[in-house]
C-alpha cells in the first residue's frame, strides 16, 4: 500500500532530522513533509475505497451465510415434520396389522372348532353304523367277531374322546 510507504518515509525524515538540544524537538524541511502529506491525501481515497469494498464484501458474505443458515434450518424443520408424520403412519400401520392378526386368530379358532365338530359328527355316524351292522348282521356270530367290533368301538370312542379333548383345549385357548 502506497500510504504505508509514505508514512514510513515520514518516520524516516523525523528520525534523520536534526534535533534541537534541551527541548527534544526535531527540525524537518516543511516542504518535504508537506509534499508527503499531499501524496498521502491523494493515495488515501483509493485505500479508503478498498477498505469500504472489503467491508461491504464482508457484510455480503455474512448475509449470504445467514441466509444459507436459515434455509438449512427451515429444511431441517420440514424434514423433522415429515419424520413425525411418517411415525404416525407407522403407528397406524402397526395398529392395523394387530387388528388383522386378531381377526385372523379368531377366524382360525372358528375354523378349527368347525373342523373338530365335523370330525366328531362323522365319527358318531360311523359308530352308529357299526352298531347297526353289529345288531343286524353279527348278533349270532362268533365271540371273536364280537370282540373285534368292541375293539373298533373302543378305538372310535377313544378317538372321539381325543377329539373332544382337542375341542375343549381349543375352546380354552380361544377364551384366553
Amino acid at each position: 500500500m502506497k500510504v504505508l510507504e509514505l508514512l514510513d518515509e515520514l518516520d524516516e525524515i523525523i528520525e534523520l532530522a536534526s534535533t534541537v538540544p534541551v527541548v527534544k524537538k526535531v527540525m524537518v524541511d516543511p516542504n518535504e513533509v508537506t509534499e508527503i502529506v499531499k501524496e498521502i491525501r491523494l493515495e488515501l481515497p483509493d485505500e479508503i475505497q478498498q477498505a469500504q469494498w472489503i467491508k461491504n464484501e464482508r457484510t455480503r458474505i455474512l448475509d449470504d451465510a445467514k441466509a444459507e443458515y436459515e434455509k438449512i434450518i427451515a429444511e431441517a424443520q420440514e424434514k423433522a415434520a415429515k419424520l413425525v408424520e411418517q411415525d404416525e403412519i407407522t403407528l397406524k400401520a402397526k395398529a392395523r396389522a394387530e387388528e388383522i392378526m386378531r381377526v385372523a386368530k379368531e377366524n382360525s379358532q372358528v375354523m378349527k372348532m368347525s373342523i373338530l365338530d365335523y370330525t366328531d359328527g362323522m365319527l358318531y355316524n360311523l359308530q352308529e353304523k357299526v352298531d347297526q351292522m353289529y345288531a343286524t348282521y353279527f348278533t349270532d356270530m362268533y365271540d371273536d367277531l364280537q370282540n373285534t367290533f368292541e375293539k373298533i368301538n373302543s378305538n372310535i370312542a377313544s378317538s372321539r374322546n381325543e377329539v373332544k379333548d382337542q375341542i375343549y383345549k381349543a375352546q380354552s385357548s380361544g377364551e384366553e
